[in-house]
Order: C-alpha cells, then structure tokens, then sequence
C-alpha cells in the first residue's frame, strides 16, 4: 500500500500544468474540438479549454510531453497559439561556438519554439509562448550559461552602443598594456634567430625572472578575459575560443614557470622557455579582437546612414506659440511646421502651405514632387520651397522610415540557411581540435622526437591557437548585415537572410499588372452609351465612387472633371474579379466585364467587337447596365511604367522567365505586355486565382517571385518562394512579401537578384576561406611549421579579413 502511495506521489510530482492562450475559436464547438483533442493526447490528464477567455490550461505528464507538443497538437487542430518575438542584447560572446551554446540553451527551454543568436550584432531573437516561459527565465538562461542579456529597448539601445564603444576602448588599453609587457619578450624571442643574431639584448631581459615578471601580468590580467570564458563554458559542458587560448597560451606559461625552477643555479639559462609564446599569443589576439569589433561596427553602416536621414528636432505649435522640440517628443495630431529646406520629421498630412518635396530617400526619383493641403508627406524627406503645416499623423516607430530600419535590422539579425552548416561545425570544431592538439603531442612525444617535451608542447600550442572558429562564426552573419544593408540604400528591403538566399535561385518572376508593370494611375478615354452622356456618367460614376479599385477611381476623376456631379447611392456591393452593383437613386446599375452581364442576363453582343477594338489598343473596357438593360460602356487606359521594358529585359537577361498575371481580359493585358516586352500573359484570374497560378509553377519545379502591390496580391506573395511588394502599394501586400520594393522601380527587382547572387557568393567565399584556413592550418601546425606566435597573428587576421571582405559589399554597384 505504501509503495502505490509512494510510486502516486512520484507521478504527481512530475505533473505540469501551463495555460496557452488560444487563436482562431469563434464558438463553443471549437472549444470542445480542441479539449477533446488535447485529452486525447498521451499524457495528457486534464485538459480545459475557455471560450470567453480564450485559454487552455493543460495538465500532463512532463515524461512523455512538451508545451511544444501540445502547441503542435492545437496547430495541428487548425487553431493557433499566441506566441511573442523579443530581441536580447548579448554581452561576452567570443565566438561562433558561444552563440550556438547560448541558442541551443534556449531552444531546450520549455515554451520556447525558435532561437536566433547573431554574432557579429551581438543580438539574440527568441519566440517563446508568454504563458509557458517568462521573460526572466529567458534571460535568466542566458546568465546561466555565463552571458550577459537584456531586452532591446529603444532606452539600452544607446547602452548597448555604448557598451560596445567602451568595449572597443577597453581591448584597446589591454593591448596598449600588453604590448608594453610583451615587446622585451619578443625582442628575445627574435634575437634567437639566425638572421637576427646581430641584435643585442640585454642580459637583464635574458633572466628567466624578469621574464616571468612581463609574462604574467599579460597571462592573468590581461588574459584573465579567456580565463572566464573558458570556466563558464566548461561549466555548461561545452568548449569556445576562450577553451582553446586559455590552455595554450597556459600550457607554454607554467610549462616555462617550471623550466624557470629547474634553472635555478644556471645563471641567465633561459633555453626552452616559452613566456613570449603565451604573452606574443595574447597580444595577437587582443589586438585581433580590436581590428573585429571595429570593422563589426561598419557593417552597421546602411542602419547609421538610414538614422540619419531623420530630422533631430520639430517645430511644433504648442499652448499658442511655435516651440522646437526634440523628434521623438512629437505627439499623433500636433501641427509641425516646417519651412523651406528643412527636413520634415514625421509622416503627415499637409493641412496649410504648398511645397514641392523631394522624396529620393524614398522613392528614388530625383525630381521634387508638388504637394498642397490634403496630400501626404513623408517624415525625413525634404521640404524644397514653401512653407508648410503639417498634421503629424504617424510618429516614432510608426513612420515609413523607421519601418524601414526595422526591417534592415530584423534582417540583418536573421539567419540565411546557409549559416547551419557553419554553426553545426562550430558547434563540435573545439572538442575535436582539442583532441587533435593532444594526438599531435602524444606523436610528436613518442614517435617524431621521443621524449622532447618543449618541442611537443609547442606543436600543441600552434594546433590549439590556430584553430580558433572565430572566422566561420562571423562568415555568414556580417555578409547578411553588409548585403541587406547595402540593398536598402538601393530602396530593396529584405525582411531576412533566409529571403535574402533564395532570391538569386528565382527563376520565373510573376508580375501584376495594374500598379506593377504600368503606373496604376488610370484615365477615362472613352465613353459610348445609348443614353444622355452626363446623365449616363453621373450613373456610372456615383456606383464606381464607392469602390476603392484604380480604374473605378480613373473613372470619377474623369467624370468629375467634366463638371458632373454625382448621386446619392444605396446597396452598393463590390463583386471581386467582377464588378460592382449599386442603387444609384432610383436605378440598378451594374458596371465590369462580359462575364457579370452574362450572370445578370444581360443582352451584350452588339457591342462586343467595338469593344475588342479598344481592348486591342490596351484600354480596358468595363460594360454598363441600368435596370437590367445594357446601357454602354466606358474605357480607361493605364499606361506602363518609364522603367518598365528596360527592367523586363534586365530581368531576362539574368536568365528568368518573366509572366504577367491580371484581372482584366485577354486583349487588354497582351497589349500592355507587348509594349512591356512580356510574352508570356495570364488573364482573366480571379484574385484566389493569383494564387493557384503560383502553385501551378511550383509544381513544374519552377522557383517563383511574385511582385505586385494590392492587397489582391497577398495570397499570391505569401504563397510564391519570394514574395515582392511594390513599396508605393498597400501595407498589406508588404507586409504579405518577403522584399519591399522601396521606389516601385521593377529594375528593384533585378538590383534584388543581383545583390542576392553578390551577396551568396560573398558568404561562400567567407566560408572556403574560414573552413580552408583550419583545414590547411591546423596539419601545418601540426607538422611543426607554424610557431604559436605566428598560428596567433594567423587567427587573428582570419577573422578579420572574413569581415573585411564581407565589408566590401558595402561599395557594390547595382
């Protein structure tokens, strides 16, 4: 009885409860549905899902189950879970072996279901269910783990820049100090080579005492950075760069502390001693870590020039007067005023004034454009010539340019695919290096000069030094940061490294046509109607009036401007792919294609061929019916983009299939791809449809890119392998995509696919050459060609021409 009692408290004692806040119920029934679910599950006990709350809380068995499992089991029910993203500045990281123990800490943590640490930003990405694990575990994580962590915020922003700047400064003393310390080392270590025997060195420096005076300052204060490292990694069971300097700079010390015992009474007897490896070793590598951390900081380039494009201050009217105040304290609704050449700061409305703006930071078109009241404004473009008030509509992080920071930096923290190679291998590179040093010793010991410790360990230092993964840590990451922020300065805003990868694979790109190819600013051309023309406009124009579509906008603008005014409308209703149907007054009225004459049974032959006439010459002809009678027709042209055929041909030259996809008919679109040099046409798709063509592709093996700017696009660019949104169309379709296309430019589109191939190619060859430089290395260590302090000076410019090289990224041309 007692044993059941006990084996029931062992069981209860590893029962875990947690409660998920659910997505997507919208009645009882779904409720049930993922309680029953849930229950179902093996080792699950209790399972009790609210409506009214939108929670479940779950009781199960932490043997057999994960919050992830039961996350998977309500996703796997067609419902979602909430999860939240947060960005943790890191500190103490020191090489590609540190941010993999610190992702693979969190990914085992429980409600935490992804991971992404950045070397090279010193930036962790995690999303984790809030009801399952706290913030403070998370970070409480990373401490564990022997990193420092703390939640990105606009306010530590500043402090984790200034850390890094007091960072670089700090390194630069150490190696200023170690120089100090480490030079009359060197100048003995020098002096015993064959063509430097001409030196002269003092006796006094040939003391194995004064050598161990200059030696250890360097081992233990300077060097007491890879001390700590290396504790707190073999604390949590793993092994980093710190591993790798600490036992061999540490080795050649105490191995020369006990050399220098052993010649007492041999006056000035210094053979064999290794003090200057250790100190030469840790000054190499200080003074690597200096030349790093600043050319780190210059990958962040294209984000420093982006910030400043901001205005610093605004002038703003406040308790009836004009008061300057800095950007970030203006509220949504003051008025700003800005006068002529000043930036404006925030995005807007003007409400007084007349200007002509130049906007080139975002669109790129160097000509100002002309703005009066009611017009928007963008914050941190330039007013050129008259004065202006402006109703401050979007502040902070809302504005257009700060999304777009946002963006470079989300992608510049992101991983590409390529990047798991190198973390896998840095993952086990330093256990196997280690181990490879100690075989070199024992072979060098036994077999190549039996019984020579010195020579032996030297062999080991050089291994162990040599082989530092610094390189394959910063290969990819500072590639990612240096090619997306170089194609932002181009208006291309990758939202990730992983988008940023597959671009340059794309190899069918399929472009909308009203917005994309041409400038989606229709005109009416041509009207033809049975009735009273103004009569038969005012009824067209009052129905289209209610919808928000290019061409039914083309058509009241053209309506209005012949003075005609509109009237009242009821039972408006927008048939998508259609047309619309409207109640204008007293009449029915039916505007779009032959198709909703046909569901409405509306007699439409007569005029059929006049309107293939003009569907020849690219305009698009929409039919008209009034009380169930056809009653004429009215015809918009758009015309296509400047850019347009001359992006096409880039687009083909690179070896791509290019495919218009559109709404409007048949005739319409081949005549616009004709003008636009595009042969291959889909028309007449419905906006689902857009999206079933994508999938169609896909299925013949082609990698799509579908670009398009409406919010009928959306499908089609989450679904395509790289969705691109036309930056000047809606916030839905950009935030569908995977790249904005900043200056709705479709050359945007070829600039992407070459910074991606660039870009590719930059990574690859950052990864030959860190995985080439070990792979030759460490044998040439190994054979006893390479010593410590040259396998030091090796290591540290690794790292730094991998960044360096990413660097050069920066100066592309597109």
């Amino acid at each position: 009885m007692s044993e059941a009692l006990q084996r029931n408290e062992n069981s209860v004692q590893h029962i875990k409860e947690n409660q998920f806040q659910i997505t997507g119920m919208t009645c009882a029934a779904c409720a049930t549905r993922i309680e029953k679910g849930l229950k179902k599950m093996e080792g699950v006990t209790e399972a009790t899902v609210n409506l009214a709350l939108e929670k479940a809380t779950v009781k199960y068995l932490e043997e057999q189950l994960t919050a992830k499992d039961i996350q998977s089991k309500v996703e796997g029910l067609g419902y979602g879970i909430v999860q939240e993203k947060m960005e943790l500045a890191i500190t103490g990281m020191t090489c590609a072996a540190c941010a993999t123990r610190i992702e693979k800490g969190l990914k085992k943590m429980e409600g935490v279901n992804g991971a992404t640490v950045n070397l090279a930003l010193e930036k962790a990405t995690v999303e984790y269910n809030p009801s399952v694990a706290a913030v403070k575990e998370i970070i409480g994580k990373v401490e564990k783990l022997g990193y420092g962590a703390s939640i990105q915020t606009e306010k530590n922003e500043k402090e984790v820049k200034d850390y890094r700047q007091n960072e670089l400064k700090k390194q630069q003393r150490k190696f200023i100090i170690s120089l100090i310390f480490s030079l009359p080392l060197l100048w003995t270590m020098v002096a015993h080579f064959r063509f430097t025997s001409f030196l002269y060195v003092p006796e006094v420096l040939m003391n194995p005492w004064v050598q161990l005076l200059l030696a250890t300052p360097v081992q233990f204060i300077i060097g007491k950075q890879f001390y700590i490292g290396a504790y707190k990694a073999l604390k949590n069971y793993s092994a980093n760069m710190d591993v790798l300097v600490a036992l061999g700079t540490s080795a050649a010390y105490f191995y020369s502390v006990y050399l220098a015992f052993q010649s007492l009474g041999h006056q000035g007897h210094t053979e064999g001693l290794y003090f200057e490896t250790s100190s030469v070793l840790i000054t190499l590598i200080i003074l690597g870590k200096v030349f790093e951390t600043k050319a780190k900081g210059r990958s962040s380039e294209a984000i420093k020039k982006l910030m400043g494009l901001q205005a610093k201050t605004a002038t703003v009217w406040r308790d009836g007067a004009e008061e300057v105040i800095p950007l970030e304290e203006v509220a949504k609704g003051d008025i700003v005023f800005v006068k002529p050449g000043e930036k404006i700061p925030v995005d807007g409305e003007i409400i007084e004034g007349l200007s002509a703006i130049d906007e080139s930071m975002i669109t790129g078109e160097s000509v100002p454009v002309d703005k009066q009241v009611g017009d928007a404004v963008i914050g941190a473009t330039i007013n050129k010539n008259g004065f202006l008030k402006i109703k401050a509509v979007k502040v902070g992080k809302e504005t257009a340019l700060s999304q777009i920071i946002k963006v470079v930096e989300e992608a510049q923290g992101s991983k590409a695919p390529i990047q798991r190679l190198a973390d896998i291998i840095s993952g086990i590179f330093v256990p196997v290096v280690v181990g490879i040093a100690i075989l070199t010793f024992l072979i060098w010991f036994f077999a190549v000069e039996p019984g020579n410790f010195a020579e032996s360990l030297e062999k080991l230092i050089a291994v162990l030094v040599i082989a530092c993964p610094c390189a394959l840590g910063l290969a990819t990451p500072t590639s990612i940061m240096a090619g997306s922020g170089r194609a932002a300065e181009y208006g291309i805003l990758f939202k990730g490294g992983e988008h940023l990868e597959m671009t340059h694979k794309i190899d069918t790109v399929l472009l909308d046509k009203t917005g994309t190819v041409t400038n989606g600013t229709p005109i009416l051309t041509d009207v033809k109607t049975v009735f009273e023309e103004a009569y038969f406009l005012s009824l067209v124009a009052s129905a289209e009036n209610q919808s928000e579509h290019p061409l039914a906008q083309a058509i009241v603008s053209g309506v209005k401007e012949k003075n005609i005014s509109l009237k009242l409308v009821s039972d408006f209703e927008a048939i998508p792919g259609f047309g619309i149907k409207a109640k204008v007054e007293s009449e029915e009225v039916l505007v779009g294609t032959r198709r909703l004459m046909k569901n409405h049974n509306i007699a439409i032959d007569s005029i059929l061929q006049e309107m293939d006439a003009l569907e020849v010459k690219g305009k698009t002809a929409m039919l008209v019916a009034v009380n169930g009678e056809y009653a004429g027709l009215v015809a918009v042209a758009d015309t296509i983009k400047d850019s347009s055929k001359e992006a096409i041909e880039r687009i083909r030259q690179l070896g791509v299939d290019v495919v218009m996809i559109t709404g409007d008919n048949k005739k319409t679109a081949e005549a616009i791809a004709s003008q636009a040099g595009i042969e291959k046409v889909i028309a007449e798709v419905l906006p689902e449809g857009k999206a079933e063509e994508v999938k169609k592709l896909q299925k013949q093996g082609k990698k799509v890119a579908m670009v398009g700017d409406g919010i009928n696009d959306a499908p089609a660019l989450a679904l395509a392998d790289i969705g691109m949104a036309i930056g000047t169309g809606t916030d839905i379709a950009m935030e569908a995509a995977d790249i904005t296309l900043i200056r709705g430019d479709l050359n945007s589109i070829a600039d992407s696919m070459m910074m991606s191939k660039k870009t590719m190619r930059n990574i690859r060859q950052n990864l030959f050459w860190a995985f080439a430089y070990n792979v030759i290395g460490i044998p040439i260590a190994a054979f006893g060609f390479l010593a410590p302090w040259l396998a030091g000076a090796a290591m540290a410019f690794s790292s730094i021409s991998v960044v360096f090289n990413a660097l050069r990224l920066q100066r592309v041309k597109l």
